[in-house]
């Protein structure tokens, strides 16, 4: 039982793997891991939105109590912008690995498309993109998710536009070309096949939209 939480103050060290929270409750103390606690609430909004995830998905998936998920996050708002900063700190991270990995700018960009494209008809590609999804689910009717959003959107800009640079230094982009205007598209080709893909295009059909796409990496 996990008892009722009775006082707002939690304590935070270090385990194994980081940190680990110990909320107070009238019961015995409940110790949970933040960072593990806070991906799955990502991958319930990812896989749901925010609208149709309810707190009982999140307490499940988090295996958290209703009083610790408020104490330790403040709630499913404040959460699912925090989930959000996640998604695109990660999403981020990873590309940026990619690209410092990839053998050139244009090619980075290419495997990028093709490795989303490839995800039509597999469970991944139904997720789509939880940034994409939710700019087109909340849109600006709330300033507090907006933000977020934004952000994600411009974090994945800057990483097109890094790629594009560098295309630019290696001689795959023309030197005349408006890089962040090229990187403004792209950002919007990706969320756009990301979402007809969560909404059911076929692989076929996915991948004969990447060589288009990339005319504007000339």
């Amino acid at each position: 039982m996990q008892g009722t939480t009775y006082l707002n103050t939690r304590n935070l060290h270090l385990g194994p793997v980081g940190p680990i929270i110990t909320v107070m409750t009238l019961g015995r103390p409940i110790e949970f891991d933040p960072e593990k606690a806070l991906d799955a609430a990502v991958e319930v909004f990812w896989c749901k939105g925010y609208e149709a995830t309810s707190m009982s998905d999140l307490l499940t998936a988090m295996n958290l109590s209703k009083s610790s998920l408020y104490q330790s996050f403040g709630g499913k708002r404040l959460l699912f912008t925090r989930c959000l900063a996640r998604y695109q700190e990660r999403f981020t991270l990873e590309l940026s690995r990619g690209l410092n990995d990839a053998k050139s700018g244009r090619h980075f960009i290419e495997s990028v498309f093709q490795a989303v494209a490839d995800t039509a008809e597999r469970p991944e590609g139904e997720k789509g993109c939880l940034v994409g999804n939710s700019a087109s689910e909340l849109g600006q009717r709330d300033t507090v998710f907006a933000k977020p959003v934004a952000q994600g959107l411009r974090g994945l800009g800057k990483v097109f536009k890094a790629a594009l640079t560098r295309a630019q230094t290696e001689g795959d982009v023309s030197p005349h070309a408006d890089l962040n205007a090229v990187a403004s598209y792209l950002v919007t080709s990706m969320t756009g096949l990301r979402t007809l893909i969560k909404a059911g295009l076929d692989k076929r059909a996915a991948r004969s939209m990447v060589p288009l796409i990339l005319k504007a990496v000339e």
